[in-house]
């Protein structure tokens, strides 16, 4: 799956999506392009389409994961943009990335993707696995050794802690999705109603 940069990709939707990116965003904090400084408005479509791609983006899926994310979660009982986004929070990167193991979500994806990563013991290179409540999540031990690896378990954390339905050992390299997530405790940035009705119209 191809992307831009990261900085232009955080310009484009209005929020940075990494602290690097983040320094990019402070100095340019408008819309790439020559029309960028110009853009005052949007219409409600553009509006929605920019919620859409900022789900998207804080995830790193394509647009057809995240449209059969959707179609599943619109299947559901319950509000489907609260579905849609818990539903994600179960993607092995999504987990890997919240317990602390990797920096950024594209960290998190590598790790899952070269098979550093762990289920109840199995080896998953898929980072599109969903994690179920009760499931481990561990670093193989081969890995162990690797530097990112070694300062997550040797270091105190310097972000924000794990979200509660994550038990998370970090000097161990453990981690239990103790139950499923709930939308207001997930640190996604989105209108998840305006991601309904961008698919809905």
């Amino acid at each position: 799956m191809r992307h831009k940069p990261v900085a232009k990709l955080s310009r484009s939707i209005g929020m940075p999506l990494t602290d690097k990116a983040a320094r990019y965003f402070e100095n340019r904090p408008y819309p790439p392009g020559p029309h960028g400084r110009g853009r005052k408005t949007m219409s409600p479509y553009k509006e929605r389409l920019r919620e859409k791609q900022r789900l998207r983006f804080q995830y790193h899926i394509s647009e057809k994961q995240l449209r059969r994310a959707f179609d599943q979660a619109d299947r559901g009982t319950g509000r489907t943009g609260h579905l849609l986004i818990e539903d994600l929070e179960t993607r092995l990167d999504a987990v890997v990335l919240r317990a602390g193991f990797a920096k950024t979500i594209y960290q998190a994806r590598q790790f899952v993707s070269h098979r550093h990563i762990q289920v109840n013991g199995g080896r998953v290179d898929r980072p599109g696995f969903r994690v179920q409540p009760g499931d481990v999540i561990t670093v193989t031990t081969r890995s162990r050794t690797m530097a990112p690896f070694r300062i997550v378990a040797e270091t105190q954390p310097t972000g924000a802690p794990p979200p509660a339905y994550l038990d998370v050992d970090r000097g161990a390299l453990v981690a239990v999705l103790s139950r499923r997530p709930s939308r207001p405790e997930i640190p996604v940035v989105c209108d998840e109603q305006l991601v309904v009705e961008y698919y809905a119209r």
